[in-house]
């Protein structure tokens, strides 16, 4: 099944038939430039957006002499590496196209707090649980109560009495929890001074 052209455009920078086959099957003609080389890159490059560029690299290559000079790696994913390492792109990109899709079809729709949550945890523990992790529940709690007190804090000023309450806790506790998950504190306050 081939993902649809409007989704993700990929340049793919490689000379295995292979690889060219295998994109080609998961994407389709559309989403997909393929060319063998640098030398054979398409001359309006300046003027197309690629989502994706996934380039072969061979022994001894560095990354910086592979990819093509106008692609801006902070604005697109790049995978750069050996036949091994493209050979399994095509099932990243992908993945990642779909997420996309997914998000921009919600983009009109609030996702409540739970339903996003939801989302992003049954990705995390997906990915951990591909990687055989254990633990998860401390992991994902601190992981949640740390961006939360945070939160509370800015909306407070920094104020951790106002900030105890927001939260439901106690102000010791919370106090401990700022220390363990190393919350930095905005002690720039200005405080009310009485005059003599």
């Amino acid at each position: 099944m081939s993902v649809p052209t409007s989704v993700f455009s990929i340049l793919l920078l490689t000379a295995d038939a292979d690889i060219h086959a295998q994109f080609k099957a998961v994407f389709g003609n559309a989403s997909v430039t393929m060319v063998r080389d640098a030398a054979s890159l398409p001359k309006d490059l300046p003027r197309r957006h690629y989502d994706a560029v996934v380039v072969e690299t061979g022994p001894g290559q560095g990354h910086s002499k592979t990819l093509p000079a106008l692609i801006d790696p902070a604005q697109t994913l790049v995978i750069v590496g050996s036949r091994t390492v493209l050979k399994r792109a095509p099932a990243m990109i992908k993945m990642m196209s779909q997420h996309r899709e997914e998000t921009q079809k919600n983009k009109g729709h609030d996702l409540s707090l739970e339903d996003f949550l939801d989302q992003k945890m049954g990705d995390f523990v997906k990915g951990m649980h591909n990687g055989a992790a254990k633990n998860l529940h401390p992991m994902l709690i601190s992981a949640v109560e740390r961006p939360l007190i945070s939160s509370a804090l800015r909306e407070t000023q920094g104020n951790q009495i106002q900030a105890a309450e927001l939260l439901g806790l106690n102000r010791n506790t919370l106090r401990k929890k700022i220390t363990n998950l190393h919350i930095p504190l905005n002690r720039g306050r200005v405080k009310a001074t009485g005059s003599s």
